[in-house]
């Protein structure tokens, strides 16, 4: 049974940093496309960034770009989320989402991705950023 499971979230400070990590279970996530999407209370989800699996490009949203880090740990069968520098605007609840074999990443732009291009979702790690 394929699943995502998130970790790392927290509570965090202003110009702090957190982790966030996407475990595949039952399958060996290297191979797929991973979005990273957040949902913040009252507003509509948006994508935070995106590995492809065609050649490994990333994609980041503009409210996350210069302070977000996607990559892969293969040897652990995850990707992660390394963000720094946060603000009380990152707080969310944020989603790892599961892509496609060899495909590339959909990115329209701002904060948007192509969301239909992912199938299975991770049930989600909160992040606030509080003092």
């Amino acid at each position: 049974q394929v699943q995502l499971v998130e970790s790392g979230g927290g509570t965090v400070q202003p110009g702090g940093s957190l982790t966030l990590s996407c475990a595949g279970s039952g399958f060996t996530l290297e191979s797929y496309t991973i979005g990273w999407f957040r949902r913040a209370p009252g507003k509509e989800r948006e994508g935070v960034s995106c590995l492809a699996s065609s050649d490994g490009s990333t994609y980041y949203g503009d409210s996350v770009q210069g302070r977000v880090t996607i990559a892969r740990d293969v040897a652990k069968n995850t990707v992660i989320l390394q963000m720094n520098s946060l603000k009380p605007e990152a707080t969310a609840v944020y989603y790892c989402a599961l892509g496609g074999l060899r495909t590339q990443c959909v990115y329209y732009g701002g904060d948007y991705f192509e969301e239909a291009d992912f199938g299975s979702w991770g049930q989600g790690t909160q992040v606030t950023v509080s003092s």
